[in-house]
């Protein structure tokens, strides 16, 4: 491994380790809401944790073939993982339920947060600059080589992250969206749409479809905007 290979087997290394933690706090967020909120089936299956093997387990296809494949196309990855939960308790509890699948994105979410907030303080500290040309894997420049692996983790922390958020929030089925609609819609209403979910299992492959060509158009405009609020001033493109 020498060379240009070496450095991209250390980013991919990079990128499967941030996916798996990010990934693994997202599911081990579903996992604890549902447990006080009443539901322990994720509990008693062992994904209340941070530990990312129970999960791996569970979803071996999707938190490893996956993302090694992705990454291999396309330098970036993608995957999932999954929590189980009581289907009589999300029918029970509309509302609970739909908490229950907005903490996964929150989780996501907050590790967006944390690391703009990280870079932002590599800026002040004079550490973090804005990157001369941008991309998923390089959203953190830096004045010291020194502090290269730190700036690529936390680009792909915020990158990976506010793509799992935004991801996740898109109301179709199997997506955390559509789980999150018991909020906003009439409990009535909301048992009814998870009835017709759990009878119709193909409408969530018809709705990963229509989620990533949607996404495919909406995240770009959505990550500029968001590197504009990272790094105000600053042009890119």
């Amino acid at each position: 491994m020498e060379g240009m290979g070496a450095d991209v087997v250390l980013t991919g290394l990079l990128w499967y380790v941030v996916f798996l933690f990010s990934t693994t706090l997202h599911e081990a967020s579903h996992a604890f809401v549902a447990l006080k909120l009443g539901d322990p089936t994720a509990y008693e299956g062992g994904q209340v944790t941070l530990n990312p093997w129970p999960h791996i387990r569970r979803e071996i296809f999707g938190t490893v073939v996956v993302p090694l494949i992705s990454f291999m196309l396309a330098g970036w990855m993608i995957g999932w993982a999954s929590a189980p939960y009581d289907p009589r308790w999300a029918l029970r509890w509309p509302r609970r339920s739909a908490i229950m699948s907005l903490a996964g994105p929150a989780a996501n979410l907050s590790l967006v947060l944390v690391a703009a907030t990280l870079i932002h303080v590599g800026r002040a500290a004079e550490v973090f600059r804005p990157p001369a040309t941008l991309s998923f894997t390089r959203v953190v420049g830096v004045y010291e080589p020194a502090w290269e692996g730190p700036a690529m983790v936390l680009s792909i922390l915020f990158t990976l992250n506010l793509l799992l958020f935004l991801f996740n929030l898109i109301p179709v089925p199997p997506l955390d969206g559509s789980g999150a609609l018991g909020l906003v819609l009439p409990e009535s209403t909301a048992r009814s749409y998870q009835q017709m979910l759990w009878s119709q299992p193909m409408l969530s492959l018809l709705g990963i479809v229509i989620a990533w060509n949607v996404f495919d158009r909406v995240f770009p405009p959505l990550f500029w905007l968001a590197v504009g609020w990272l790094y105000p001033g600053v042009q890119y493109g």
